[in-house]
């Protein structure tokens, strides 16, 4: 049961982390394409700026510690003896650290999302379904 709850939670992680991963990268609020099209003052700007800069040194570490324990994982796969319950204690700390991640990135985008007013979350929300959606159109495309 542990094995299948461990498993569950670690799919889980993988699946958020990889809609994270559609957000626009970097400091999209000072795009100049984003600032017109959401609207953004200049205020709002700075707001985000002190978020994302109060949340850097957190990521950073979080995002480090994910690597150290994917290098980990390698490393004991890369034994001639693979150390079944060594590897598992790393993916269960790798979980933990994923999901630490995960939290800090979601709650960055609580904040930065308390910035922006209703109309501009929406247009923030249907520019982040597009970019969603093109991945899968250039799939379809290919067949």
């Amino acid at each position: 049961m542990t094995k299948r709850v461990l498993i569950a939670a670690a799919l889980l992680v993988c699946a958020v982390a990889v809609e994270a991963q559609h957000l626009p990268p970097g400091k999209w609020w000072r795009r100049t394409e984003l600032v017109r099209e959401l609207q953004l003052s200049s205020e709002q700007q700075t707001r985000l700026d002190d978020i994302f800069n109060g949340t850097a040194d957190d990521l950073i570490d979080a995002k480090a510690a994910v690597e150290k324990l994917q290098i980990a994982i390698r490393a004991e796969l890369d034994r001639n003896q693979v150390r079944r319950q060594e590897l598992q204690r790393i993916a269960t700390q790798l979980s933990v650290a994923r999901g630490k991640l995960f939290e800090r990135e979601l709650m960055m985008l609580v904040d930065m999302r308390a910035v922006l007013e209703p109309d501009q979350w929406a247009r923030m929300r249907a520019r982040l379904d597009q970019l969603r959606e093109r991945p899968q159109q250039r799939r379809q495309q290919r067949r």
